[in-house]
């Protein structure tokens, strides 16, 4: 037995961004599901070596284990909460917390560049910076130094959630520090 679902018409004018909550080792079915739907879905993935005691792999893992970005308008969101593994979308209350665009655009153009990525701890403190040249020119950022090397921190605040890549330190110039709003909770809305 099938189920048949329509393909959602997805106004970009009033379609945005949000952190979709999903059961666990999910986001790959729920963002084909979510694409088959008609919506514009993100869920991006970085690769790990894993050993085994015959042999070493190359895999893929999601960036944001448990998530998956979608862009909709949240006042017509049945197709997404009814899709297979989706527990509900992130925000305060019984509203979804919408994501800026820039942030998702950070970490896409993160994801292209082909830099050596990997799941990095939120952070809130540390110089932020914006990036001039290189791959990841006009992405904005947190600068550290990781046993001397540094690294661009790009994060999605909503799910307190963060990226890193490995950049020159020539490409990046600092930009004035930003403090967030308010603290929200990873809880998923109902439906």
């Amino acid at each position: 037995m099938t189920m048949d679902h329509t393909v959602a018409s997805v106004d970009p004018r009033s379609a945005l961004w949000y952190a979709v909550r999903v059961r666990s080792n999910y986001e790959r079915v729920t963002a084909t599901h979510l694409h088959e739907r008609g919506y514009e879905e993100f869920s991006p993935c970085y690769q790990v070596h894993r050993r085994w005691s015959d042999r070493t792999k190359t895999i893929d893992q999601p960036l944001f284990p448990g998530y998956v970005f979608a862009r909709l308008n949240p006042h017509n969101r049945l197709l997404v909460v009814t899709a297979p593994g989706v527990v509900g979308l992130v925000g305060l209350g019984k509203l979804p917390t919408p994501i800026p665009d820039q942030e998702i655009e950070n970490i896409r153009m993160m994801v292209q560049s082909g830099l050596l990525m990997k799941p990095w701890p939120f952070l809130e403190v540390g110089q932020r910076v914006l990036i001039e040249r290189g791959p990841l020119a006009g992405v904005e950022g947190i600068l550290l130094d990781v046993k001397g090397r540094f690294r661009l921190v790009v994060s999605i605040s909503l799910l307190h959630r963060s990226v890193s890549a490995e950049v020159d330190r020539n490409w990046v110039r600092p930009i004035k520090p930003s403090r967030p709003k308010s603290v929200l909770r990873d809880r998923p809305c109902p439906v």
